[in-house]
């Protein structure tokens, strides 16, 4: 056994990796060209230089790659059946984990688990267990291996079967359900579940009150946790990176452009989101839409700039609920918009120069989601805001945990509240407003991501 043992002494796993694939045409035939990802995940396991990274290959190009022996240095790339991996991403990650997580169901109507969801389930641990087996065979005696998310979550106890030897940890980016709630799930598949992450040494949540949530869940439903640790990593916005960034030209260009649609002497009103169920961002145009209804005075004094970057196309409701963002703010729009002002400023393509340049110009920042595992840019909008802004944040963000103090906190689902919020805001004193964001950023990079991988790494390694 010793000798099939791989050589990584440190091994992260995650559905998406650092890298893709795009097939090209070259001068010999078809070309293979790879592109590099950004995100937090990435600038955080930027920081140990000697790691495997272990990841799906999630398009033509990346299978392409796979099966010509096309590969980065410290990547493994997984060739998992295109069929398995639609089912276990689309019909279990995304359709039924991420909806328990941020409790999006309506309950009347679903969830209702059949054969299809078992067939699917099935999948999922398929797509599990080439992960846990890729990791198996790479990792070195003693390995330490990082598991992220929920689309892994079986990963931790199918990779201890395994190999017994190895320091396995998981993070979950997302919320934890509470009990009465994850239980919807059929009862084995949620025995299932936990079972499946108290493989690994110790668990890692954002914050602890989805912690506390997953610690209830195991209580209730396993008698514990079998001693799994559990941990807490509140990551944090990368504050050097955002403030580099955002000074760049591109941004420069493209908060020229906005200003000039924004128009003259007006405050503004940002949100920057995917358009995700869980974002919230009907509810928070029908708060603005209420603002300018109760507050006359300031139609043509304020905008909104909306960002709202289409996620998960190749669901119906995503595309719906994208389509009914749109409709929304042309409503508004139409009801209140005269010559020389447009009330809401939406943005649907995807510009991460555009979105640092909306930072800069916000006096608002609207996050108010129904539910997020801890919302990155309540943390990033402060860091970079020229003149300081308000945030206007949803109590069921992670996010709340380290900012609540400082921002004017709503419930997300009273859409009056959040127009009384985003009115005191835009009224909010200069002093204080610069006050509450030296504050805010203080707080949102506490934790930059280099320093929250390492401290993961450290405390399972502990």
């Amino acid at each position: 056994m010793a000798s099939t043992l791989g050589a990584a002494e440190v091994l992260v796993a995650s559905n998406r990796g650092p890298v893709s694939y795009v097939v090209g045409d070259g001068d010999d035939g078809a070309t293979i060209e790879a592109k590099r990802g950004g995100g937090g995940l990435v600038s955080a396991l930027s920081v140990v230089d000697d790691k495997l990274w272990v990841c799906a290959a999630l398009t033509d190009g990346d299978r392409e790659a796979v099966r010509r022996g096309v590969s980065e240095p410290g990547v493994r790339m997984l060739d998992i059946d295109a069929d398995v991996h639609a089912d276990a991403y689309n019909g279990i990650a995304n359709s039924v984990l991420w909806f328990v997580h941020h409790m999006l169901y309506q309950t009347p109507l679903e969830p209702s688990f059949g054969p299809e969801f078992r067939r699917q389930w099935a999948s999922y641990e398929a797509y599990n267990r080439a992960f846990a087996e890729a990791l198996a065979e790479e990792a070195a005696p003693g390995a330490t291996v990082v598991v992220q998310d929920y689309h892994l979550a079986l990963v931790p106890g199918m990779l201890r079967e395994l190999r017994d030897d190895l320091r396995i940890g998981h993070f979950s980016h997302t919320p934890w359900a509470p009990v009465d709630y994850f239980r919807m799930l059929p009862d084995d598949i949620a025995e299932q579940l936990l079972k499946g992450m108290l493989g690994a040494d110790r668990l890692a949540f954002l914050t602890r009150r989805w912690a506390d949530a997953f610690t209830d869940c195991c209580t209730r439903i396993l008698g514990g946790t079998s001693g799994t640790r559990i941990g807490v990593h509140g990551l944090g916005a990368d504050a050097d990176f955002l403030r580099e960034r955002a000074s760049r030209a591109d941004v420069e260009e493209r908060l020229a452009a906005l200003r000039e649609q924004v128009g003259p002497d007006r405050k503004v009103i940002v949100r920057v989101d995917r358009t995700e169920l869980s974002k919230n961002i009907v509810r928070g145009l029908r708060a603005y839409e209420l603002l300018l209804e109760t507050r006359p005075e300031l139609r043509e004094n304020v905008v909104h700039v909306a960002f709202a970057y289409p996620s998960r196309q190749d669901l119906s409701v995503y595309r719906d609920y994208t389509d009914e963002v749109s409709r929304v703010a042309d409503s508004i729009n139409s009801r209140f918009g005269v010559a020389g002002w447009t009330p809401v400023v939406l943005h649907v393509k995807d510009d991460f120069a555009r979105s640092l340049a909306a930072y800069r110009l916000a006096d608002v920042a609207l996050v108010n989601p129904i539910r997020d595992g801890m919302n990155l840019v309540a943390k990033e909008v402060p860091v970079v805001s020229d003149a300081g802004c308000v945030l206007v944040l949803s109590r069921e963000a992670g996010a709340y945990e380290e900012l609540g103090e400082d921002a004017l906190v709503v419930n997300p689902y009273d859409v009056g509240a959040t127009s009384a919020a985003l009115g005191a805001a835009l009224d909010m004193a200069e002093d204080e407003r610069a006050e509450r964001t030296k504050r805010l950023a203080a707080a949102g990079t506490a934790l930059p991501p280099g320093q929250w991988f390492l401290d993961q790494l450290d405390a399972l390694r502990g």
